[in-house]
């Protein structure tokens, strides 16, 4: 597997950690909620990076095609 492909897998399944959704992963997050981040500001670090990624897949209609690759807990 490419570094690329894992990064995007660890991305969508990274747990959000605070707020109005803390223990949802990244890729089920409502898109609102990250258009919101967008026009605020995503936060500083690698969380911000995949929130910032999440926005882009939401954006570019991509979600159904990465559900896939979510882990079950």
């Amino acid at each position: 597997m490419l570094p690329d492909q894992q990064s995007l897998i660890t991305a969508i399944n990274q747990t959000m950690p605070f707020g109005k959704y803390a223990g949802r992963k990244l890729l089920q997050l409502p898109e609102p909620y990250l258009v919101w981040f967008h026009s605020k500001g995503f936060p500083e670090g690698k969380l911000g990076e995949q929130l910032a990624l999440m926005y882009e897949i939401k954006l570019n209609g991509l979600e159904e095609m990465l559900k896939p690759l979510l882990h079950t807990d």
